[in-house]
């Protein structure tokens, strides 16, 4: 009788023992989607620190989330007054760029397909969403890596998400190559659950866009005063067609890569500066490059970035490949 008694007694601990142990991935999953979900409303701050180019790029940036669908996020470029705002409200999903008097507004569910580091809601539906999912224990943190959903996703396929042990927050999210090598960092400074905004907080204001607009670069390059840039890509059987035609504010270029399964077409000339600030609807989602936010179509993606509005075509492409250009593009002393 007493062996019996021993026995269940010693089960009962080893089970207590085993119910104590390491969590597991599904049960953290849970806990962390319900805190990063059903809360009304967030704001956070972050830095993101983008490491594709030539040098590292730190910016600054601010989100608030109200439920169900209003988004407000800026994105100010470290060391500069250079901004961009991303504002989702009942009207549609707007960006404005007050360097250039400026916001471009799209009919588009941003952020549904559009996973971003720094928004906690999209980084539990990635987790949620790929079944191959891990999580280990690092210290004070438990480290997912998943498979990342956002729009560069072809060259930059894994993430790891670190959250906090304590308070089931994330703390930073590290974005990898096919090399594993981390090219995006986004790392939490303040996230404060529970906050709403009212409607009108997500409104476009005029005073968005009506900032002092800075000057178009003057540096040395073509002659319109404007750097001339060209994709930084290790794809085989490009060729390079170039030329040029006048048009009001400048000139603007055309260069045609072919001679392989991948051709396409990029344009580059003067962004305009209006007078007076100018609302402009365009086609396509928003997709965030890190320097500048631009707007995907099927065969097409455009945007602006140092006094240039660039425009790449293909009809051969996929959209995730204009990204990659898009993503590549250099100065031509940059190359």
């Amino acid at each position: 009788m007493r062996s019996r008694i021993f026995v269940f007694m010693l089960v009962a601990i080893m089970a207590l023992l085993a119910a104590c142990g390491t969590p597991s991935k599904e049960n953290v999953m849970k806990k962390l989607s319900g805190k990063w979900n059903e809360a009304e409303g967030y704001e956070l701050q972050a830095t993101m620190e983008i490491k594709t180019g030539s040098e590292p790029r730190m910016y600054d940036v601010t989100v608030w989330h109200t439920k169900p669908d209003f988004y407000k996020v800026n994105v100010t470029q470290g060391g500069t007054e250079e901004s961009q705002m991303i504002v989702r409200n009942e009207e549609g999903v707007f960006v404005i760029t007050p360097s250039l008097g400026k916001t471009y507004k799209f009919q588009s569910d941003w952020p549904t397909q559009n996973s971003m580091p720094y928004l906690i809601g999209t980084l539990s539906d990635d987790i949620k969403a790929d079944k191959n999912s891990t999580m280990v224990e690092k210290d004070k943190t438990y480290v997912f890596e998943t498979a990342s959903r956002n729009n560069h996703k072809k060259v930059l396929p894994t993430q790891q998400i670190h959250v906090d042990k304590k308070t089931l927050l994330p703390k930073h999210v590290s974005v990898m190559d096919e090399n594993n090598e981390e090219k995006i960092r986004v790392t939490f400074k303040k996230i404060t659950l529970g906050v709403e905004h009212k409607a009108s907080d997500y409104d476009v204001k005029m005073e968005d866009i009506q900032k002092e607009k800075k000057p178009q670069s003057t540096e040395e390059g073509d002659e319109t005063g404007l750097k001339k840039y060209y994709p930084n890509l290790s794809w085989e059987g490009t060729v390079l067609e170039e030329s040029t035609v006048d048009v009001e504010n400048g000139t603007r270029s055309f260069m045609t890569f072919g001679g392989g399964s991948k051709e396409f077409v990029v344009v580059q000339e003067p962004a305009e500066t209006p007078e007076m600030q100018m609302e402009v609807s365009v086609e396509g989602d928003p997709v965030d490059l890190g320097f500048a936010v631009a707007a995907l179509t099927d065969n097409s993606i455009r945007w602006e970035q140092d006094g240039i509005a660039f425009f790449v075509a293909s009809s051969t492409l996929t959209p995730e490949e204009l990204i990659e250009v898009a993503s590549s593009m250099v100065a031509e002393d940059s190359k």
